[in-house]
């Protein structure tokens, strides 16, 4: 059974009148959300077609790194976060999602997504599509996250289920770490291009992606965190004082290291955050210690369990309940195709 919506769109219904896809307000509302996912230096690279019965997500190499990200790698994975934002925004609308990921040869399509309507929606789900838009990167030192013992098995499980894999550090691999975020700076001090592209995408005051400033810190206090990428540097922060940082280190890695293990770890990422989000925690996801070959080899030594590092999580509490403000977001329509289906 069909039947028109108001703007026209066909929209498939069951035999007793239920609709079976969304209709384009549920799917722009849902995106709309969505779009607060987090996506490297915020170049939000993605690209949806929604052809009236299935949502498609494409990267969009247009606003890839080439310096920074040659191979695309954070680019698939800033890609899996939306697709894991994407569903949860949908689960929380009612709509259960199934995803083929790959799909066909092109090599710019991620991800289709299947749809089907929501017997129920669970408090997690809940949880999680609230927290999406309290998230955001924290980049100043933190306290010890709290409740930490109720809190990581959790993240443990939610890795594991969105496909990649989890390991916490221990304390006692932070200086190492610190190290190989130092090395990867300083392999980065005098490549031009590199530093033309942090530039354009931080520090600026574009309404629609990059950095901020106001996501910045200082020097003082990327030195307290000591493991944090060294964008341009920003005034001294008014909502904390003198800080040695505290948040745990957790590596979302993956069995191998291919464009799915990437766009998988994406969704792992996305799922941990807003985990985290919900039970009232900071993080700051840091990729660039997963740039460059050496830095990430380091980071594999440090692991219990063999993976490839995809991304490195802080996670604490922070000092102040004062977050800073939303980083900018392109609107759904530069980003989403909507197919009137007759």
């Amino acid at each position: 059974m069909v039947r028109h919506d108001r703007e026209g769109q066909t929209r498939e219904m069951d035999a007793i009148g239920t609709a079976r896809v969304p209709d384009h307000p549920t799917v722009q509302a849902a995106l709309s959300l969505a779009r607060r996912a987090p996506s490297v230096h915020n170049t939000q690279p993605w690209r949806w077609v929604f052809d009236g019965h299935r949502l498609h997500l494409y990267r969009d190499t247009s606003r890839q790194l080439f310096s920074a990200d040659p191979q695309g790698r954070q680019l698939i994975i800033s890609c899996g976060a939306i697709l894991d934002h994407a569903r949860t925004a949908f689960a929380a609308a009612g709509w259960d999602t199934e995803v083929i990921r790959l799909p066909d040869t092109a090599a710019d399509h991620l991800a289709t997504v299947d749809f089907a309507p929501a017997s129920e929606v669970s408090d997690t789900v809940r949880a999680r599509a609230a927290a999406i838009d309290r998230r955001y990167t924290d980049r100043l030192p933190m306290l010890p996250p709290r409740d930490w013992e109720r809190v990581e098995p959790r993240l443990h499980t939610t890795g594991t289920e969105h496909g990649g894999t989890l390991e916490v550090l221990e304390d006692s691999a932070r200086l190492r770490l610190a190290a190989a975020s130092a090395q990867s700076a300083a392999l980065r001090e005098y490549d031009p291009q590199y530093l033309n592209e942090l530039h354009w995408w931080a520090g600026n005051d574009s309404p629609a992606d990059g950095v901020p400033i106001s996501a910045l810190v200082s020097a003082a206090e990327l030195a307290q965190v000591g493991v944090g990428r060294a964008f341009p540097a920003a005034p001294p922060s008014l909502r904390r004082g003198e800080l040695t940082d505290s948040s745990r280190l957790l590596v979302i890695g993956s069995a191998a290291d291919r464009p799915l293990n990437w766009l998988r770890a994406g969704e792992a990422l996305s799922a941990v955050l807003l985990e985290c989000t919900a039970a009232g925690l900071a993080t700051c996801p840091l990729t660039h210690i997963t740039e460059v070959p050496v830095s990430r080899r380091i980071i594999a030594n440090l692991l219990r369990e063999p993976a490839a590092p995809q991304v490195v999580v802080r996670v604490g509490t922070a000092p102040t309940s004062a977050a800073q403000p939303p980083t900018p977001r392109r609107t759904v329509g530069d980003f989403l195709e909507l197919h009137r289906t007759t």
